[in-house]
C-alpha cells in the first residue's frame, strides 16, 4: 500500500549516473542501451536524461524468471542495435 503521506508527490527522478548505479550496471551500458532504445523509459528535460524509479524497474522486470528453463520470462536485450527479428520481439 502506497505512503499516503508521499502520494501526492511526484516519482523521484534520477540522473544517468544514479539510475545505472540502482540497475548495477555500467553508466556507459545504459548510455548504450538509450541510443539503441533497448532500455529503460526516461525524459528529457532541459537537456538532462531522467530517470523514474518505476520505469528502471519495470525495465529491469522484464527479465524475471522463476528458473533457467522459464520460457514465459521476456528478453532484456543487449546493449546494441536490434536485428529486425529482435525489433518484432519488442
Amino acid at each position: 500500500m502506497a505512503n499516503r503521506r508521499n502520494a501526492d508527490l511526484p516519482p523521484r527522478l534520477l540522473r544517468t549516473k544514479e539510475a545505472a548505479r540502482f540497475l548495477g550496471i555500467s553508466i556507459r551500458t545504459l548510455e548504450k542501451h538509450r541510443t539503441y532504445g533497448t532500455g529503460p523509459l526516461y525524459r528529457k528535460i532541459g537537456g538532462r536524461v531522467l530517470y523514474t524509479l518505476h520505469d528502471l524497474e519495470d525495465w529491469s522486470a522484464i527479465g524475471t524468471r522463476k528458473s533457467t528453463s522459464d520460457t514465459s520470462a521476456g528478453t532484456v536485450f543487449a546493449a546494441r542495435p536490434l536485428t529486425p527479428e529482435e525489433r518484432d520481439e519488442c
